[in-house]
């Protein structure tokens, strides 16, 4: 293999880790073992539904959190809870898919779950977006790329899929 494809394969391989890495977080998120509201919950799940629809064609920005600079998967999830209901999410995909919140079987997705995907191989969480229903979700998926909606049926989705979380929970309604 000569040097420019040993060179594009490295630079193929990090674009597809950045997901994966923890970007710093911003000074207003706290990290949290479960999700927090931030203000009296506000939000519902068809809210996050519509925010994060609203973010499709947003570009993908490495580290990014905000629709001006732009997203990366767990900045665009971040934001959209925040700013759909209020409520602080862990920054990094590692942290989110091992915070206290029910895990919910694939059969069994609401809009507003959280779905987690091993796009590097393996069994290692690497990238996440949000169910918006019908089998879909939101997602930032890469470097050059922008938000976008995909389908879970579709057969990369399917087998790189790897969790799923319920943020909204009878349980944070009642227990801020």
């Amino acid at each position: 293999m000569n040097a420019l494809a040993r060179l594009s394969l490295l630079f193929v391989l990090a674009l597809l880790g950045a997901c994966a890495s923890h970007a710093p977080a911003p000074a207003t998120a706290p990290v949290a073992e479960r999700p927090v509201i931030a203000s009296p919950l506000s939000g519902s799940p068809e809210d996050v539904l519509f925010r994060a629809l609203g973010l499709v064609g947003t570009p993908y920005r490495y580290g990014g959190n905000t629709p001006a600079g732009g997203f990366d998967c767990s900045g665009l999830i971040g934001y959209v809870y925040r700013d759909a209901a209020g409520i602080s999410l862990p920054r990094s995909t590692r942290e989110l898919i091992s915070m206290r919140a029910p895990n919910v079987g694939r059969d069994r997705l609401q809009s507003g779950d959280l779905v987690f995907f091993a796009t590097n191989g393996g069994r290692q969480v690497s990238h996440a977006g949000i169910y918006v229903g019908e089998g879909r979700f939101v997602h930032a998926p890469s470097s050059g790329g922008t938000v976008r909606l995909d389908s879970l049926s579709n057969s990369y989705w399917q087998r790189t899929y790897l969790d799923a979380k319920r943020v909204f929970t009878p349980e944070l309604a009642r227990n801020p």
